[in-house]
């Protein structure tokens, strides 16, 4: 029996070593940690169970059934985070770089069927290169197990992807479906197809970091929602992202006590909005100042800066919050601003959070790139969203809220359930220089008169009361009393149902 029981420990040891010790020391001296060290810093401590230490490949061509490493290049399995379960798969870069062969695929799709079967968040961790060539459309049809198995877990539970090193070819679209993604600076990329290719077809000089890194996917393509400096300030803040969100559809989110009244008061909020209307101000400090303790998750924060979408909560529960950002393009909605708002408001619909939505908006950015690049259709995912999404929407209008820019955010004629305005908050097809100029055409060359026009104009549109009149907004409240009513009306709606016609799936615009 201890013969038996030794041979089981020398079997775990050698599933545990991975690739060996040099590779595991080439891992670290690359800044990196390994599969498991990733998944102890992910999980609370002693919480990990892996399953399918001992699977190995079948492949036997090119010599490799004489290359096999206990676990196949991937560890899965399940444990918690604050004690709430979460599946995980980890890619093991010491084992064959991390390739997927067909036990490799087998082994997520085992993991994914169980997290969607438990209703229950799935974590991966991607380290990799790609498809094993020496398995050839073995690995192909593995990965399409694994994006079929990501599309049907879609908005049921929530699928977390953080790349913390090479991440190419079909490795790269499984993340792409699911609902965050999150690199690592410096150490990660991801791209369809390597520098190598891309130079031999198209002549472009271009390293990995130019083609797929951190910065570029943060920045530039909105393939990631963030970025950290190391895989342990990754982690930790994908731990921190879990605590806001529902294990699944069918669960609430995890209410956190906290002892922020919910009606405390923050005067410095009545002078936040400058006197001229063409200042900016920061509306994070609106959120921050409106949600429990100042605990407020960014998603997407280094992409498209004139919207601010992330998690907080109020009262202990978590909502999802959308916000235009005047320190940025005058907080105009731009293609790519749109695009980021509406799947920010998608996600949050997928799993009940309710949304709120603060408004200073000027309008949509003109100009022929928008138009070209197809503004009218990316501008039209916002608006779909807002208007699809049944979960409990509370608005507040703190300044600008002009033309079709005002239906799109949020509106009270897109459904949302609360709409408030600061006295200050200005609702009208456009600016008062705009509208008279065109409304008083003939008066241009009068200086005078053009003003006296423009007085008129704000005197009569560029206030919330005439919405208010027509019962557009709900109440005018005193910007101090912002947290207080949209706790209140947070709770109001807490026991919100609405029916919408039967349906197979919307055909939102993409």
């Amino acid at each position: 029996m201890y013969d038996i029981l030794r041979q089981l420990e020398e079997k775990r040891a050698e599933a545990r070593a991975g690739g060996g010790e040099r590779r595991i020391q080439a891992q670290h001296a690359k800044g990196k940690l390994t599969a498991r060290e990733r998944i102890e810093i992910l999980l609370d401590e002693g919480s990990f169970e892996e399953f399918d230490m001992f699977v190995e490949h079948r492949s036997h061509d090119f010599g490799m059934e004489e290359q096999t490493t206990p676990g196949d290049g991937v560890v899965t399995g399940w444990g918690t985070v604050n004690g709430r379960l979460v599946y995980v798969f980890a890619k093991d870069f010491t084992v064959f770089g991390g390739s997927l062969s067909e036990t490799h695929a087998q082994k997520i799709c085992k993991i994914q069927d169980m997290a969607l079967k438990m209703g229950a968040p799935i974590v991966g961790l991607f380290d990799a290169g790609g498809a094993r060539i020496q398995e050839g459309v073995a690995a192909l049809g593995g990965y399409g197990e694994v994006f079929r198995r990501n599309i049907l877990a879609s908005g049921v539970i929530p699928q977390i992807s953080v790349i913390m090193g090479p991440c190419a070819g079909g490795d790269v679209y499984s993340p792409a479906m699911t609902d965050f993604i999150f690199m690592v600076k410096n150490r990660s990329y991801m791209f369809v197809t390597g520098p190598d290719v891309v130079k031999t077809v198209t002549h472009e000089e271009v390293t990995p970091e130019e083609l797929g890194g951190a910065k570029v996917h943060t920045t530039k393509s909105s393939i990631a929602d963030g970025a950290y400096d190391d895989d342990l300030q990754a982690l930790t803040q994908v731990r921190h992202l879990i605590n806001f969100l529902p294990l699944s559809n069918r669960e609430p989110a995890p209410p956190l006590a906290t002892s922020d009244p919910i009606d405390r008061i923050e005067m410095a909020l009545d002078t936040l909005i400058p006197d001229n209307p063409n200042k900016p101000y920061d509306i994070k400090e609106v959120i921050l100042k409106s949600i429990d303790d100042a605990d407020f998750f960014e998603i997407q924060e280094d992409f498209a800066k004139n919207i601010v979408t992330g998690f907080g909560r109020i009262d202990g529960q978590t909502v999802g919050f959308v916000a235009n950002q005047p320190m940025v393009l005058a907080g105009v909605l731009d293609s790519d601003a749109s695009r980021k708002g509406a799947r920010f408001v998608r996600f949050c619909d997928c799993f009940n959070i309710p949304i709120v939505t603060f408004v200073d908006v000027p309008g949509f950015l003109p100009g022929t790139s928008q138009e070209y690049g197809g503004l009218i259709k990316h501008g039209a995912k916002l608006l779909f969203a807002y208007g699809e999404a049944p979960v409990p929407k509370v608005t507040i209008i703190t300044r600008k809220a002009y033309g079709g820019a005002y239906d799109v955010m949020s509106s009270k004629h897109l459904g949302s359930d609360v709409n408030y305005a600061w006295p200050t908050a200005e609702i009208a097809v456009m600016g008062a220089k705009g509208a008279v100029e065109i409304i008083f055409r003939q008066d241009i060359g009068d200086p005078d008169k053009i003003a006296t026009r423009t007085k008129e104009y704000e005197d009569r549109f560029l206030n919330p009361f005439i919405a208010a009149q027509r019962g557009y907004i709900d109440d005018v409240i005193m910007p101090h009393s912002t947290r207080r009513r949209i706790a209140r009306a947070l709770a109001m709606l807490r026991s919100k149902e609405e029916e919408t016609p039967w349906k197979k799936h919307d055909n939102i615009p993409l």
